[in-house]
């Protein structure tokens, strides 16, 4: 299995759309200009003040937002894709892991101002295997996966993309 195929950020795309994760893979990319993703990368500029390291690239195949003592720390401006936040977490832990790095993971959502704590046991580092390896098998694919229709799907950047062929926003 290659691992290196993927990142986070497809794990957290895998979590929330795999068609999403998809396009993005081929250089489809919408966020540029996308609010919420402005948003977050403003949130990035100021989070962590306190380290001196932030923003680490790991081998040059993914980046974390920092390490703090034990904890690989992650920012994000709600809690609305717990489990996508999760997924990406398990899999920076993960890989951590796979170079000898035992860590355990923070997320902190700021809207809620509350802290998650991820650490990868056993059972998730199963269920990370399990879902880089089924990331891998949509990216294999020649064809995006179909268009799904999710309650978060307007506020997505690729909406409009996904659903150009629609009439009247049906």
């Amino acid at each position: 299995m290659d691992v290196m195929r993927v990142s986070g950020i497809h794990m957290h795309y895998y979590a929330v759309c795999k068609r999403k994760m998809w396009l993005f893979d081929r250089g489809i990319t919408m966020e540029h200009e996308h609010d919420r993703v402005l948003e977050g990368k403003v949130l990035h500029e100021y989070a962590y003040r306190h380290l001196e390291v932030k923003e680490i690239l790991i081998d040059n195949a993914f980046k974390i937002d920092a390490i703090d003592g034990e904890h690989v720390r992650e920012v994000k401006l709600s809690s609305k894709m717990t489990y996508a936040d999760f997924l990406q977490m398990l899999f920076y832990l993960y890989q951590l892991d796979l170079r000898g790095l035992k860590k355990k993971g923070l997320i902190s959502y700021t809207k809620e101002r509350k802290t998650e704590e991820v650490i990868l046991d056993e059972a998730n580092k199963k269920r990370v295997k399990a879902a880089i390896a089924d990331a891998i098998k949509v990216l294999d694919e020649s064809s995006p996966p179909p268009v799904i229709k999710r309650t978060y799907c307007k506020r997505c950047a690729y909406y409009a993309f996904c659903h150009a062929g629609e009439v009247n926003g049906e």
